[in-house]
């Protein structure tokens, strides 16, 4: 008899107002819960619907979501981690464009979620399913997956790099080749966005445990 199977929604949130709780993360099975043929999907909701965070993203800050998808494999003692797969999703308002920006980052490479002219739109591409390209347990190996997300109004690591993101210029984050002469602009940046209420949010979810 196959077992039954089901995906375990938001777990936990740090340090978030009430309005946040409304979120949901969620690790969705494969179709016909074929987990040794097809990866899971992730989908999100509510992220990015609190009052703060839509005012800092109105006023130019943009949003990092940064997702990392983990398959464990269940032992008698110890579970092992089996795999990971991590990406961000950013998200960012253009002021003079009047529009909102969305782009998902996989392995250094940027793809355009597309450009809409309200927060709505701009959220529910930033949390529709997405299929996570991580590799596949073995038949008959018993497991799990269980997926972190950090989400922050500003990254902390600037917003010029942010806007590479956005242009598809990541190689200078990449080898490290940053100007040092951002790190004040950096840190004044981040204090701004902790005095409007800004802050870091970590939520996980996971599955039930499955033997494909």
């Amino acid at each position: 008899m196959k077992p039954k199977l089901f995906a375990v929604a938001v777990a936990f949130a740090i340090a978030t107002p009430l309005a946040a709780q409304k979120v949901h993360v969620d690790v969705l099975p494969p179709p016909l819960n074929a987990w040794a043929d097809d990866a899971p999907s992730v989908s999100s909701a509510g992220l990015l619907s609190d009052g703060s965070m839509r005012d800092l993203l109105a006023n130019g800050f943009p949003a990092r979501l940064h997702y990392r998808l983990e398959r464990w494999a269940s032992g008698r003692w110890f579970d092992d981690l089996k795999a990971a797969f991590e990406w961000d999703v950013i998200l960012k308002y253009d002021v003079l464009g009047k529009k909102y920006q969305v782009v998902r980052v996989v392995n250094g490479k940027s793809e355009s979620l597309g450009d809409y002219p309200g927060a709505d739109g701009a959220q529910d591409a930033a949390e529709a399913p997405y299929r996570v390209a991580i590799s596949l347990p073995k038949k008959g190996q018993r497991g799990y997956y269980n997926l972190l997300l950090d989400v922050e109004t500003l990254s902390l690591s600037d917003l010029d790099e942010v806007q590479r993101w956005l242009r598809g210029e990541l190689k200078p984050a990449v080898s490290g080749k940053k100007n040092p002469g951002t790190a004040v602009g950096r840190g004044i940046r981040t204090l701004v966005v902790r005095l409007l209420g800004g802050e870091k949010r970590h939520y996980e979810a996971r599955t039930g445990t499955f033997r494909p």
